[in-house]
């Protein structure tokens, strides 16, 4: 049977105490101090060398296990304990053999006298027991004199690990003005030794560096703040460095620190205020609308969202002239252009603007008021202007008639300017390139240069220059649109080139043509046009004109029996009047041809060498001849 030997160093008498001490696992009865053999099939355990008396004394532990403390420094190998067998007489018959983990490499055994070394450095946090199996062989034969027996080995820790924060550093934030006890962040350390063996892992937090601003809870790790007021624009940053110590935070603790990074963000407790309490601006007369004139800026010490800035103007004769808007990237109100300025109306504005914090926080209103107000005065600046036409445009109606050299308008321009200097005009070329007009240098007349032709130019566009005389670069323009207006001068007349025809077989009072007329005139209230024969015409015994009261008109035959061979042309003088004053006329010449047609009047020939052909030929014959002809002729066509 096995038994265990001393289970700590051999020169410890402590040791083995410890070892009885926690190896309390089961109640055993044994003799441990007598010389009395261990009764069979029960556990012996030698004690370091004491003065030997009878002792029974009941024990609370079992053989299979080994305490050994980690970290041992001594040269010589570190004795763990002793293993034998009841069967050992101590002769060396018995071989003692170790296997499982670590044998051979981290523990070995005496083969005779059965006792346990370790010849390495053991370390608990790396690993905190060992299974081991032993045997005892009988060393002539090899035979196994006990079944093989499984042991383990643990690791007794020691305090050779200090805390460890393993996410430190850390970094935090909290609003500045936070109220005492406000909790920033929770730290955490870390020890490796054994949590169940002594204080060794017990660990306390302390603040080392942070005070009087935080504090730290000696338990849990967490940081508040410990200081009221604390106010970001005097100090944003602050570096403590907490402490983590082991053993509960006895003297021969180890210790850990971190650091910890703690930013006061930012609160709306500081009010806008304007550096400047008067600003003075000037912008030139001629600066454009929403051009800008100047900047105002209202300081807060406040940062981001909190010095967020909105500036309007509040009073001053200048709120119609000049607008402010905020500029978002820098905070500060730009004054603008609102509407036109002139030096010559208004020389100098006064602003009142106030600039205000639109995101304000209740619990600091009492710090306020947050906004602020400042005068700006501007001064306009007069510049040397061009002329200036009143009025701005020209519009003028005139005859086509007109007599060259009349004036058909007077231009005006002023100098803004206070000298006022004298004003030359003229035309831009370019708008008139047919130089109908002129325009005199100094009084304005704009006169007519040529003749005037609605028909050719209804309707003329020029430019009107007017030039300071003591600064040519001044210039001023107005634009001038002219109406060429209608004069009856121009006589209506045939559109085209008329020609009609009158068949032999034709009744008196036929209508044989229509004709109509146009005039380039274009009369206020519209063209009238009458038709008669010429003169000359008067008593034309063959044709006569019917006028349609429509600007059209009909011509009619005034007989019958008209003959290609007697006539075959007829020319037709028409006179064609139109309603304007004064009256004009023209006439126009019809051409009247002489046709055979047959009795529907379809024309069959106008021309007279058709009456040439053999007197003996009797119509029926010839209309025989004709449908022959219309007959091949289809045929071919068809082919």
């Amino acid at each position: 049977m096995w038994t265990p030997g001393r289970m700590s160093n051999a020169k410890s008498w402590l040791g083995l105490g410890m070892s009885l001490y926690f190896w309390g696992l089961m109640d055993l009865t044994t003799t441990v101090l007598s010389g009395t053999p261990t009764p069979p099939g029960k556990l012996e355990a030698l004690l370091p060398d004491k003065p030997q008396s009878h002792l029974r004394i009941k024990r609370s532990w079992v053989w299979n296990q080994f305490f050994v403390l980690e970290e041992y420094t001594g040269t010589d190998p570190l004795y763990v304990g002793k293993l034998h067998s009841d069967m050992d007489r101590g002769d060396g018959s018995i071989k003692y053999i170790l296997s499982g983990e670590g044998a051979g490499v981290v523990f070995t055994i005496d083969d005779t006298t059965g006792d346990i070394h370790a010849i390495q450095r053991l370390d608990r946090e790396e690993r905190a027991q060992y299974t081991l199996r032993a045997q005892a062989l009988d060393r002539r034969t090899g035979r196994p004199m006990e079944p093989e027996s499984e042991f383990i080995i643990k690791i007794q820790d020691i305090n050779d690990n200090e805390p460890k924060f393993l996410d430190g550093p850390y970094v935090a934030t909290v609003p500045e003005m936070s109220p005492v006890g406000t909790s920033v962040i929770q730290v955490t350390a870390t020890d490796a030794d054994d949590p169940t063996y002594g204080n060794s892992a017990r660990v306390v937090y302390s603040i080392l560096q942070g005070q009087p601003y935080f504090s730290v809870d000696s338990k849990t790790g967490v940081i508040r703040t410990a200081l009221m007021n604390m106010d970001r624009e005097a100090k944003e940053y602050y570096e403590v460095i907490i402490q983590a110590k082991d053993m509960g935070g006895q003297l021969g603790g180890l210790a850990g620190t971190t650091t910890v990074n703690i930013t006061l963000s930012d609160v709306n407790d500081n009010p806008p205020r304007f550096p400047q309490k008067h600003y003075q601006m000037s912008v030139l007369e001629s600066a454009p609308v929403s051009s800008t004139v100047g900047r105002v800026f209202a300081k807060d010490l406040d940062e981001g969202i909190n010095a967020e800035m909105k500036y309007t103007i509040v009073d001053g004769d200048g709120a119609d002239a000049f607008d402010i808007n905020t500029d978002p990237n820098f905070q500060v109100g730009i004054i603008t252009v609102k509407k036109p300025l002139s030096f010559e109306s208004k020389k100098s504005y006064t602003l009142k603007v106030e600039g205000a914090n639109p995101h304000l926080e209740m619990r600091f209103l009492n710090l306020g008021p947050f906004q602020d107000t400042t005068t700006v005065h501007i001064s306009v600046e007069d510049v040397d202007e061009p002329p200036i036409f009143e009025p701005g445009f020209y519009f003028v109606e005139v005859p086509e008639d007109v007599v060259i050299g009349t004036t058909i308008q007077i231009i005006s321009a002023k100098d803004p300017d206070v000298t006022n200097n004298s004003i030359r005009y003229s035309i831009d070329r370019s708008s008139d390139p047919g130089r109908f007009f002129y325009v005199d240098i100094t009084t304005g007349a704009l006169m007519t240069a040529r003749p005037l032709d609605r028909e050719e130019f209804s309707w003329h566009n020029i430019t009107v220059l007017a030039m300071e005389m003591n600064n040519p670069s001044q210039v001023g323009s107005v634009s001038v649109t002219i109406k060429v207006l209608d004069v009856n001068d121009n006589a209506p007349e045939f559109p085209r080139f008329y020609e009609a025809f009158v068949c032999e077989n034709a009744k008196a009072g036929q209508l044989i043509q229509t004709v109509s007329a146009v005039d380039q005139d274009d009369p206020h209230n519209g063209q009238h046009f009458h038709y008669s024969l010429a003169p000359e015409a008067a008593n034309n015994p063959n044709f006569t004109v019917r006028d349609n009261q429509d600007n059209t008109a009909r011509i009619l035959t005034r007989r019958s029996g008209f003959r290609q061979q007697e006539q075959s042309v007829f020319y037709l003088p028409i006179l064609i009047a139109d309603s304007g004053q004064p009256v004009l006329s023209s006439t126009g010449t019809l051409t009247i041809q002489v046709c055979s047609c047959d009795d529907d009047g379809h024309v069959l020939s106008c021309s007279p060498e058709a009456y040439m052909l053999p007197v003996s030929l009797s119509r029926g014959a010839l209309i025989a001849i004709l449908a022959c002809i219309f007959v091949l002729l289809g045929a071919e066509l068809q082919e």
